[in-house]
């Protein structure tokens, strides 16, 4: 894939990569059934783009300590990870590996608010031809790496940082109504993808294209970036 020289693109990982919110949720409503909480699908709703310690703040309360939050995140985030292990394969969202093996030398960076071991789970456990997806990426910033998660830009910032490039030249891949937010406070280009929210609240959120996959991603950067040439089919 050949884009305009200097821009770089900025993944985030659950819902863009890795189709992992249905599996987060099912994690969550078992951990949270433990300590007799229900997790309604408001509750789900509120966990998308956020941090560990945001999430097991607004499910338990804000009273926990800090290593209460941390023990909770921890446990939860290993059942995930249990419950992830056998579908990881299949979960990862239709297009992504085609679109990254044709990036043709293109900065690829992520940028997650996921815990570290969630990130490597997913980097080093899914291989693209032989290749760990974690070859793919010149930077890796994950949400124990910046002072504040996403809406926060600091995510981003430090993604584009570690490609050597400015915001203002990254294209950002999201998901989330946190992540769109985030991205544009960064400065950054913002493509939203429908795995987790409607068009329209994409929109709201201020994200300057919205795609239904990556097969509508290509088509996009054919169309407005004016690539040089195709991306294989």
């Amino acid at each position: 894939m050949i884009v305009q020289p200097g821009l770089a693109l900025i993944f985030d990982m659950d819902g863009v990569i890795l189709d992992s919110n249905p599996t987060h949720r099912e994690a969550w409503a078992a951990y949270n059934r433990r300590f007799g909480i229900e997790t309604g699908e408001a509750m789900q709703q509120r966990m998308y783009g956020k941090r560990n310690d945001e999430i097991v703040r607004d499910f338990f309360g804000p009273g926990l300590t800090q290593d209460e939050v941390e023990r909770h995140g921890a446990a939860k985030e290993s059942l995930f990870r249990e419950m992830m292990a056998p579908r990881l394969m299949a979960a990862l969202v239709p297009g992504v590996t085609h679109f990254l093996q044709n990036r043709n030398g293109t900065p690829v960076g992520l940028a997650t608010n996921a815990e570290p071991a969630n990130v490597d789970f997913v980097l080093d456990g899914v291989f693209i031809g032989g290749v760990p997806l974690r070859n793919y990426f010149r930077a890796v910033i994950d949400g124990h790496q910046v002072t504040r998660p996403k809406p926060d830009p600091e995510v981003f910032q430090n993604a584009a940082r570690g490609l050597k490039v400015a915001p203002t030249d990254c294209l950002v891949i999201e998901d989330s109504l946190n992540g769109v937010v985030a991205g544009k406070a960064a400065g950054c280009h913002v493509v939203a993808i429908t795995t987790s929210f409607a068009e329209a609240l994409l929109r709201s959120k201020g994200a300057d294209y919205v795609v239904q996959s990556f097969q509508d991603l290509r088509q996009l950067l054919d169309r407005v970036l004016n690539l040089d040439r195709k991306i294989a089919n």
